[in-house]
């Protein structure tokens, strides 16, 4: 529950976590995540020929220009809910992108930030995030798929995968449905 969380699964789940972030056109994730965990968010120990686009929602571009997701040769989206023109600056001289997508809420507007990557042929989007913008983007309907790796052990409550809210009944539910569960050295992997 402290956030510790290195490493969970076992080498050779995280390969494999590598070959899905290889066929996405596009990486996710939230502000949270680069603060909590500074992630490079590339695919690593696969040939490949391009890297996937790296997207960070960060409402008050508050990622740090020395964050390690500027080390790796991919491009990189930051998506903003409100101009800063000198944080801005910054991440851009490091090479990102910055674009405005500002919600009614002080957040991201998630709508508009799909339509814009729908708009740039963006076809497979995968998501790395936290609690709650992983609970957004399942209460908005917009998760076609999940990917789950379980490791082998208990660690007692930890964090949720996804902040969503109690429900009120089972008929409020999601389904999903299991394609496979696959064994993945000694984790499992369930799409």
């Amino acid at each position: 529950d402290n956030g510790a969380s290195q490493w969970i699964t076992g080498e050779a789940a995280r390969h494999d976590g590598h070959a899905w972030r290889k066929r996405a056109a596009a990486l996710l994730t939230g502000s949270g995540t680069v603060l909590a965990d500074n992630p490079r968010l590339d695919v690593r120990g696969h040939v490949i020929a391009r890297q996937p686009l790296r997207i960070v929602l960060d409402s008050k571009l508050a990622t740090p220009a020395d964050a390690r997701l500027f080390d790796a040769a991919a491009p990189t989206l930051f998506v903003t809910a409100g101009p800063d023109a000198q944080r801005s600056q910054g991440l851009q001289a490091r090479g990102a992108e910055v674009i405005n997508c500002p919600g009614p809420d002080g957040r991201v507007d998630l709508a508009a930030l799909l339509g814009e990557l729908a708009r740039r042929e963006l076809n497979e989007v995968h998501v790395e995030a936290g609690a709650r913008l992983n609970a957004a983007l399942l209460q908005a309907g917009w998760v076609d798929e999940l990917l789950v790796y379980q490791a082998p052990l208990l660690i007692g409550p930890g964090r949720g995968m996804a902040a969503l809210p109690a429900l009120d009944s089972l008929n409020e539910l999601q389904r999903f449905a299991y394609h496979r569960v696959d064994r993945v050295g000694d984790d499992l992997r369930a799409r």
